[in-house]
């Protein structure tokens, strides 16, 4: 997300603007329930305090249409989360009127606006709206309280009988009704805030998780396409290689089986041994891909990659095939990562192979050089490629080199030489 920032300016987190999805069926549900249990708790209550003749006020409506009111402050709460300003409302206007009518509870409809405050501030989805919709109710209920408090003072004032406390019984009075309304409003405000908090905060944990999950699946196609190209290389390396050499013994052969059977035994000879090699390369690369992880190292022990100790082989295998190699290391001969010396040997051996299939070359040299700062194979003919392509520019055999080089932070050089002939150089750092 950019750094989670974006508007104009980039000062705004994107967050900031989020917008809390509607409720869920079960969240209905579960505001039906709380509707009723505070419906029944609003009945039992009243009951009881009629009952008791505990009432707040001197005189008040009958049981029935206190009833009524208890019903009408508290089945709006089945709404709360679907439209929670219009029930922080009603609920608020409700009140006002249930204590002017002087009904007998005052705790079930305290608790019905604690709920609705709470609420419109938990599910309000313009925030702006919420936030000034609550601070004008509260800001109404204070103005209510401070009629009722004058209202109060201005009244004959009750005996106070037993009052031992400090201050003054009247001081006392307001002072416990102010704070116990700050402490009950703020207390739904914070709430509800913290509650809208916590759920933007949980949506932005499971937007980050899907991103990480999809970033995951991406990360995971990219190494099984970055696999299948490396296989896809190896597989070319090898086979290509092999089977050029084979081709030209077993051309050979043929061409010279009744006028020199030897040569062609020798020819044969050679093509069977390539065959070997190619099947015990490409079991390796297949045992690799089959083996579990913890059986890699043991099954490397067996079947170890190519390097530069099995140049010769390379060599002496082109000019089996009937190409002139020469072969030379220069430099002081130093350990090699095995990953760069795989990858010389690939080198080397796609650019013979191309040399034996597509280049009428005579000679080939082939230099590996030991220098101060890297590490430098090179693989030079005499030839040209048919209507003037050079070896090195066949078949997938140039793209697989490029993707070699520049896995380690390489260079590679192809091209024509000067006089005639195509070289293959590659550099890899040391």
């Amino acid at each position: 997300m950019a750094d989670e920032r974006s508007r104009e300016g980039g000062h705004e987190p994107v967050w900031a603007r989020w917008r809390r999805p509607g409720p869920t069926a079960a969240q209905r549900r579960n505001d039906v329930w709380v509707a009723l249990a505070a419906l029944a708790g609003a009945v039992a209550v009243t009951v009881l305090i009629n009952s008791m003749g505990a009432s707040l006020w001197e005189s008040g409506p009958p049981l029935a249409e206190q009833l009524a009111w208890g019903a009408a402050l508290t089945l709006p709460l089945v709404a709360r989360r679907r439209y929670p300003l219009t029930v922080m409302f009603v609920v608020g206007a409700l009140l006002i009127v249930v204590q002017t009518r002087q009904v007998g509870d005052n705790l079930v409809p305290s608790v019905a606006l604690f709920l609705a405050i709470f609420s419109a501030g938990a599910w309000g989805q313009d925030r702006t709206r919420a936030r000034w919709a609550r601070i004008a109710v509260i800001v109404a209920m204070f103005g209510w309280l401070g009629f009722g408090l004058v209202r109060f003072l201005v009244s004959p004032l009750p005996p106070f009988e037993g009052a031992a406390g400090p201050l003054d019984p009247v001081l006392a009075t307001v002072l416990y009704g102010i704070g116990f309304n700050v402490l009950f409003f703020l207390s739904a405000y914070f709430f509800g805030e913290m509650a809208w908090v916590s759920a933007r905060r949980q949506a932005e944990l499971e937007h980050r998780a899907e991103q990480l999950r999809r970033s995951q699946e991406q990360n995971t196609r990219g190494a099984i396409v970055a696999e299948r190209v490396r296989i896809a290389r190896d597989l070319h390396d090898v086979v290509a290689h092999h089977v050029s050499v084979m081709g030209v013994q077993a051309g050979a052969a043929r061409r010279v089986l009744d006028r020199d059977p030897e040569l062609a035994r020798e020819a044969l000879r050679t093509v069977e041994d390539t065959a070997r090699t190619a099947i015990g390369e490409l079991r390796g690369l297949l045992g690799v891909l089959r083996a579990d992880q913890e059986d890699v190292p043991e099954k490397t022990g067996e079947t170890s990659s190519p390097g530069l100790d099995q140049l010769p082989e390379l060599a002496e295998l082109a000019r089996s095939a009937g190409l002139d190699v020469e072969h030379g290391v220069y430099g002081e001969p130093r350990p090699v990562p095995e990953g760069v010396a795989l990858s010389v040997y690939r080198i080397v051996q796609e650019s013979l192979t191309n040399v034996v299939k597509h280049a009428d070359a005579r000679k080939a040299d082939v230099r590996v050089r030991f220098l101060e700062n890297s590490l430098e194979v090179e693989v030079a003919d005499d030839g040209r490629g048919p209507k003037g392509t050079s070896a090195g520019t066949a078949g997938f055999g140039l793209v697989g080199m490029r993707e070699r080089v520049a896995v380690h932070g390489g260079e590679l050089e192809v091209g024509p030489r000067r006089d005639a002939g195509y070289r293959v150089r590659a550099r890899f750092p040391a």
